[in-house]
């Protein structure tokens, strides 16, 4: 009779289904991240940027005496809180002003129209237009995706012996909050019976004509950092945490010098104060290295989410770049006040455009940043230490465990040979244990790479 078994094809397929479920089981986790940042993304730049709307947005009404303070306030009581109208002596004191940012929109009465704008102010004309602007309407949103078509060039000149009036506005500080208050005052102007007028006393490069390239650069350098906390965190595990901080700096030295080159020689969105663009690059890009590299510690394989929700999600959409804190909400407008992406955006429009007005709060911004990154991997030291302390004693514990029971287990050798047989067991088993170690780190390693380059 033959002995032959035939092969198991059931066992073999219980255990495919078994590889299956695992390899099922082991995508799904992965797509968490990616669909979390699906959700954090739609959340962050929906939220921010869908639906602008003027908030106490600071304008004036240039003029003096009883006129000018009627205007303003009829503009106030139909704006409804869209805009806060306040009034300036004369128009140096408004240029200054907006050059300082504290209005983006100044209306320069005409000397024999300022009587007949006491009396037409009240018109609906400005409130209509705040309203369209209002909820991603006409207004507000052709001004958000325009490339400032009507606050250069706009208005016209007057008829002879007939003044028109005038709006002043400051496109460096804010395309976006310059084109609404345009079309704010538009149709005050067009009651006066005379076209607008409209003056830039801050405009943007030549080869920026909106002022966003700005926006667009805090993106590029932005990218640059979070994307290098990745590989130097997967691939840089293994290395003790003081070299990969000094790789977090020396990037973020490399990462300046990108956007540098990208500003001025290449796009020509800067034209001057290189140097100082290049060092507020720089402690922007090392605040977020450092800060990536000592989450890491932490966070392992989350750690990319964790860097796209700080300086994505909740960076890119404060910075201002695209629409200032006055035309969102509540939310956004306060991170704008302290959160690092604005204090790049703002500070390099004040060192660009306004003669370094309001430079060194921003520096400072960036700065705090900086030393909450220095801290964060001192923190992380500090644990990482920890965990080795106990991992060392966890290991020693384990072979004084195996090692005992090795003893109770083996009968004693006779005399002449008991040192032989004993050293033996006791040298493999210390053998054992730093493979198996360096095995297991060389796994999770490979894992968390895959985790976060995948990602």
């Amino acid at each position: 009779m033959s002995t032959v078994r035939r092969p198991d094809h059931r066992s073999e397929h219980r255990a495919a289904r078994g590889g299956h479920a695992t390899g099922l089981r082991h995508v799904l986790t992965h797509l968490i991240t990616p669909l979390l940042m699906c959700i954090g993304m739609g959340l962050a730049y929906l939220g921010a940027f869908a639906h602008p709307a003027p908030h106490h947005l600071p304008v004036a009404v240039v003029g003096q005496g009883r006129s000018a303070q009627l205007l303003a306030q009829s503009i106030n009581d139909k704006a409804g809180g869209d805009l806060d109208v306040r009034t300036v002596g004369d128009r140096s004191a408004a240029v200054d002003r907006l050059k300082h940012q504290d209005i983006f929109g100044a209306y320069v009465i005409p000397a024999h129209g300022a009587k007949g704008a006491a009396g037409t102010a009240d018109a609906s004309g400005a409130k209509g237009t705040l309203r369209g602007a209002d909820g991603a309407g006409e207004a507000s949103a052709a001004s958000a995706l325009s490339a400032s078509a009507g606050t250069s060039g706009a208005g016209g000149a007057a008829g002879p012996g007939k003044p028109a009036p005038e709006l002043l506005v400051a496109t460096a500080a804010s395309d976006t909050s310059a084109t609404v208050v345009q079309k704010v005052f538009t149709p005050i102007a067009a009651q006066q019976g005379a076209p607008l007028k409209v003056t830039d006393v801050a405009p943007t490069a030549e080869d920026d004509p909106t002022g966003q390239g700005i926006f667009f650069l805090l993106v590029a350098i932005s990218i640059g950092s979070y994307a290098s906390v990745a590989v130097i965190g997967g691939a840089g595990a293994v290395l003790p945490l003081r070299l990969r901080a000094a790789l977090a700096l020396g990037t973020s030295f490399v990462v300046g010098l990108i956007g540098t080159a990208f500003a001025g020689p290449v796009f020509h969105l800067v034209d001057h104060g290189l140097g100082g663009l290049w060092g507020m690059a720089w402690l922007y890009s090392a605040g977020i290295l450092l800060i990536g590299t000592g989450l890491h510690t932490f966070l392992r394989r989350w750690t990319t989410l964790g860097v796209m929700t700080l300086f994505v999600m909740l960076n890119f959409t404060s910075s201002g770049g695209i629409f200032r804190p006055e035309m969102q909400n509540g939310f956004f407008a306060a991170l704008h006040s302290f959160w690092n992406g604005a204090g790049f955006v703002e500070g390099t429009r004040s060192h660009v455009y306004f003669d370094g007005y309001g430079l060194s709060g921003h520096v400072w911004t960036l700065v705090w940043w900086l030393v909450v990154g220095l801290v964060t991997v001192g923190v992380a030291a500090l644990a990482e230490k920890r965990r080795r302390t106990a991992e060392a004693e966890a290991a020693a514990h384990a072979a004084a465990v195996a090692a005992a029971a090795v003893a109770a287990t083996v009968p004693d050798p006779a005399p002449e040979r008991s040192g032989r047989p004993v050293r033996a067991a006791g040298g493999a088993g210390a053998g054992h244990g730093p493979a198996a170690a360096a095995a297991a780190l060389e796994g999770e390693t490979e894992e968390e790479m895959e985790k976060a380059v995948g990602v």
